[in-house]
């Protein structure tokens, strides 16, 4: 494996700390007055700041975050001896929702970033990129009022942003000779300091059986999954460093890798933006940026020159917006916030990941090796961490959560597809889908045109697409495949504490909600479970034991479904959707607050629905594309060629 020299010192450089000279904590040490300001620290908000740094090296960039600097360990580094577990992590915050009626009244649990790096130096490091179908469907959504924006949206107009965002490292000969990886390196060419690679390690005596179960199911395996075709087996790249195998994340790649040759860019860390304020209204902006101390508690006011940008992620955004008086006019004035402006779209559209997980045991296993379970022999421990420590890095540490997925058509999982088709444009044809909306925004005329779009497009360019996946399944050993369900129809809200607006918002799963998503649920578990009683898995003695033989009707099953549902695989989305605000849309296609001037949002909140992927990659891409957006609209706005 061939790599500069240039990128070898500057993982050394970069994978244990972040520079602090530079940082700011008090309110005193800021600017008068900043060009740009960036309420959030995270994956998306420290994307732009760099692109924004770089593109105005005469304007000047704030960043204010919650969080401070901290060394963000990946998913599974020593000293953690159990595989499949969470070691330690850089802070965050923890999200529990309200009982999910439809799901016998669990909560979700869910972890975002609250640290410089938001949400990349938290999650699973798995780095997957959504299929083409996805972005080209949210198009479709804000079609036919976005199709005239110089801003677009596609599939074509994004990909060249993903390929930007990254910096991928094909993984050396050994491991390919062992384990099989392949990849298409046209699908990357980015330089930016966010690294993604294959691990030098799998647990490989176990994985060879999972992904030979499914090509006997008629998988198909796929050379590469990044270049927008999803449909098939996958590897995954992950967010770590090639020879460091360390976390890699935007606190890295975005700040300390640039802010020593960026004089223009500012960090205030420990430092809540509590709103924003449009002291003549929101026609005058760019607006104040209200932020809050969390060691002395003194508020203070930062003023823009050119706009603010919010990318607080998709809990934190709509809460931000809903102090400032941005939001559901009836649930503002219930929280007794003067209305600026009225947007019901702000918390509405929440939904997240979910599904069961089907479960099975081996008789029949012999000595493979190495299993998971060998961390408990104290020698095979010692290595792994002495592995871990290396250069390049070695062994079980480098593996992170999975790189290994299955990503699956609805039409090649269940021959009822078409009815499921039929069952959502019955309920949209007949207005039966606003029922199946959160009660506090059912009767919205513009939400329910929202979600009845959505429907449509999700029903007839996803679930009838034999192209585009509707079931994810990632896996590295064990004995469970998680049934995650990619294009979810149920929507909740997240909404301001009324009672304590500065802390965790109150965010209402409505997971179930829409009974069509226990017809997909039902028909990807069914899926899941032929996979144990294929030729590679009978090989190993493979048995079911979650539903369990038992188990057959449908009544029991979606029983059992509701027992073993996870609520959140932690990709919370869509609470300020870049949709028209006809159809309950927060921001446009420029990600501009529809009627709020000089204000922007750029995070997860702003896609109209989930994409097939996980989110970090889309949250750097989404960045990068904003960044553009925003850089050549200043551009021109001087009259200066674009670069």
């Amino acid at each position: 494996m061939f790599l500069p020299s240039t990128l070898v010192l500057s993982l050394a450089a970069l994978a244990t700390a972040i520079p602090e000279a530079a940082v700011k904590r008090q309110i005193s040490q800021l600017r008068d007055r900043y060009d740009f300001i960036i309420a959030g620290g995270g994956t998306s908000g420290l994307t732009v700041a760099d692109r924004l740094t770089r593109a105005f090296p005469k304007k000047t960039v704030l960043v204010v975050e919650y969080g401070v600097i901290e060394y963000a360990p990946g998913i599974f580094d020593p000293p953690l001896a159990v595989w499949g577990g969470i070691g330690a992590s850089a802070s965050y915050f923890v999200v529990q929702s309200l009982p999910v009626p439809d799901i016998q009244n669990k909560t979700a649990f869910v972890l975002a970033g609250k640290v410089v790096g938001g949400s990349s130096a938290v999650n699973g490091m798995f780095f997957d990129r959504p299929s083409r179908h996805d972005w080209d469907a949210w198009v479709a959504v804000a079609s036919p009022e976005f199709d005239s924006s110089q801003d677009k949206w596609s599939w074509g107009d994004v990909y060249p942003f993903y390929k930007k965002s990254v910096t991928f490292t094909p993984p050396p000969a050994a491991a390919v000779q062992k384990y099989g990886y392949t990849w298409d390196t046209s699908v990357y060419g980015g330089s930016t300091p966010i690294y993604s690679s294959f691990p030098p390690f799998l647990w490989a005596d176990l994985v060879p059986i999972a992904r030979g179960s499914w090509e006997d199911l008629g998988v198909p395996k796929l050379q590469e999954c990044a270049g927008g075709d999803k449909a098939g087996l996958c590897w995954i790249p992950i967010s770590q460093h090639p020879v460091t195998a360390r976390r890699s994340h935007s606190g890295l790649g975005h700040y300390a890798a640039v802010n020593a040759t960026r004089p223009n860019y500012d960090l205030l860390v420990k430092h809540q933006v509590t709103r924003v304020v449009y002291p003549n209204g929101p026609a005058s902006g760019p607006p104040l940026v209200e932020v809050l101390s969390l060691d002395d508690k003194t508020l203070a006011n930062i003023s823009a020159r050119a706009e603010v940008i919010i990318s607080a992620g998709s809990f934190h955004t709509p809460t931000i917006l809903q102090r400032s008086g941005i939001g559901p006019a009836s649930f503002l004035r219930k929280a007794g916030i003067n209305v600026v402006i009225d947007l019901p779209g702000v918390g509405s559209n929440f939904h997240d990941h979910s599904g069961p997980g089907v479960f099975w045991n081996y008789t029949n296993l012999g000595n493979l090796s190495p299993l998971p379970s060998d961390l408990s022999n104290l020698a095979f421990l010692a290595d792994a961490t002495a592995g871990f420590d290396e250069t390049p890095a070695r062994g079980p540490y480098t593996l992170a959560g999975s790189n290994s997925a299955v990503f699956v058509p609805l039409s090649n999982i269940t021959a009822d597809y078409q009815t499921i088709v039929s069952r959502i444009n019955a309920m949209v044809a007949d207005g039966s889908a606003a029922s199946y909306l959160p009660a506090d925004y059912r009767d919205e005329p513009t939400m329910v045109a929202g979600y009845k779009k959505q429907l449509e497009v999700i029903a007839n360019q996803i679930f009838a697409n034999p192209h585009a996946p509707s079931i994810e399944t990632p896996f590295a050993t064990g004995n469970s495949f998680r049934a995650i369900n990619l294009h979810p129809l149920s929507r909740g809200t997240v909404r301001l504490n009324i009672s304590s607006p500065l802390q965790t918002p109150v965010v209402h799963y409505g997971t179930g909600s829409n009974p069509v998503d226990f017809d997909v649920y039902l028909a990807h578990t069914k899926y899941i479970r032929r996979m144990i009683d294929t030729e590679a898995m009978r090989k190993y003695g493979a048995f079911e034991v979650g539903p369990g033989p038992d188990v057959q009707t449908d009544a029991a099953l979606i029983n059992f479904i509701k027992d073993q549902m996870t609520l959140s695989y932690m990709h919370p989305c869509c609470t300020s959707a870049m949709l028209p605000r006809q159809k309950g849309g927060v921001v446009g296609a420029d990600l501009r607050v529809h009627g709020a001037a000089g204000l922007r949002v750029v995070d997860m909140s702003i896609l109209p629905f989930l994409p097939s992927s996980h989110l970090s990659s889309t949250a750097y891409a989404v960045g990068e594309r904003a960044a553009d957006i925003i850089i050549k609209h200043w551009y021109s706005k001087c009259g200066v060629h674009v670069p």
